[in-house]
């Protein structure tokens, strides 16, 4: 694992060092006396390429935590349905049976014509009726209260039905919106990138999130917490060198909480979709006690996150263009360490 100590930088933080044009050329020059270090020219397009990997991987947490409320709405409203559908063919049922009791007792004269009241097209008007009949008997009224309850879960079956409809419809707007904030400001860092020359787009992709290595107090060889950690340890070893892809959870391509939650659904584990739901998804474990199949998620608001596999580094998947990889857990600011 030495061979990936020092890894490309991932495009969210802010903390690589540029190189100082003029302090290269005075090197080249063999120039002896010091010469004041400056800003290299494009340091102000990476730092905005920076900031737009930054917030675009916020709105793609965003996107997956509204694409997975809008997965859960769907299922309750085909659940709903299915419930409607259900009662419906209770309250049809009802209905047949006590028309075929109705008119088996008209045509034998037993009862009062005013039944025929009761076969109205509104359900309401129908049970309001049943309570003028004298003649009714026992049996039919058991029956009509039975389906008065029957229509009334039937009513209340469609309002959750409309209720959950209207929630997914809100749902899929809040995705939509997400996605074009995703695709917008990852098109403005892709224009930014591709106006810096190629040797700056190398040297940016070569740099480290942050310069730093390591953290002090961090065992390099631990082994993981568990079996199933060491299987989600696996897993997430089996996905190096796969693409990021914003919104996907594998195998072919994940973005960084996707990448978490592939990998320990592959040990039988459920995670939750998004980065700040799995720093929550297990026990909290300082960042010195780190474990290899830990989850280390970062920034304020843990809208980043990776597996700590040792030896003071963490697989993620960094951002668009670069591939699930090796970096230093040290590589942005860590705002937990979680053990599912």
């Amino acid at each position: 694992m030495g061979s990936h100590r020092r890894l490309a930088q991932s495009g969210f933080d802010r903390g690589a060092c540029a190189l100082s044009v003029l302090s290269v050329a005075a090197a080249a020059l063999g120039a002896v006396s010091a010469v004041p270090a400056t800003a290299a020219p494009h340091d102000g397009t990476r730092a905005e390429v920076d900031r737009l990997y930054e917030e675009a991987e916020k709105a793609t947490e965003a996107y997956n935590k509204a694409d997975e409320r809008s997965g859960a709405l769907r299922r309750q409203l085909g659940d709903a349905q299915d419930r409607v559908a259900r009662q419906q063919e209770r309250v049809n049922d009802l209905r047949e049976e006590l028309g075929s009791l109705a008119g088996a007792q008209y045509r034998s004269g037993g009862l009062d014509p005013s039944l025929a009241l009761l076969f109205s097209d509104d359900p309401e008007e129908y049970l309001a009726k049943a309570s003028v009949l004298d003649r009714i008997t026992a049996h039919q009224a058991g029956e009509l209260r039975e389906l008065q309850g029957a229509l009334r879960e039937l009513h209340q079956e469609r309002s959750e039905a409309g209720h959950r409809l209207a929630e997914l419809e809100k749902s899929r707007e809040a995705v939509a919106g997400h996605k074009r904030t995703v695709e917008r400001k990852l098109a403005r860092a892709r224009q930014l990138l591709a106006s810096l020359p190629s040797g700056e787009r190398a040297a940016y992709d070569r740099a480290s999130r942050s310069g730093r290595e390591d953290l002090p107090g961090l065992s390099g060889g631990a082994v993981p917490a568990s079996g199933r950690a060491a299987a989600a340890l696996a897993a997430v070893r089996s996905a190096l060198g796969k693409p990021y892809v914003w919104g996907a959870n594998g195998p072919s391509g994940f973005d960084c909480s996707g990448l978490m939650q592939w990998s320990y659904a592959q040990a039988g584990v459920a995670l939750p979709r998004t980065s700040q739901a799995q720093a929550h998804a297990g026990r909290r474990v300082p960042l010195s006690q780190a474990r290899p199949g830990d989850i280390v998620t970062y920034r304020s608001d843990a809208s980043h996150v990776g597996m700590y596999v040792g030896n003071g580094q963490v697989i993620h998947a960094p951002y668009p263009g670069a591939p699930v990889r090796y970096d230093p857990v040290g590589m942005m600011p860590v705002s937990s360490v979680t053990r599912p």
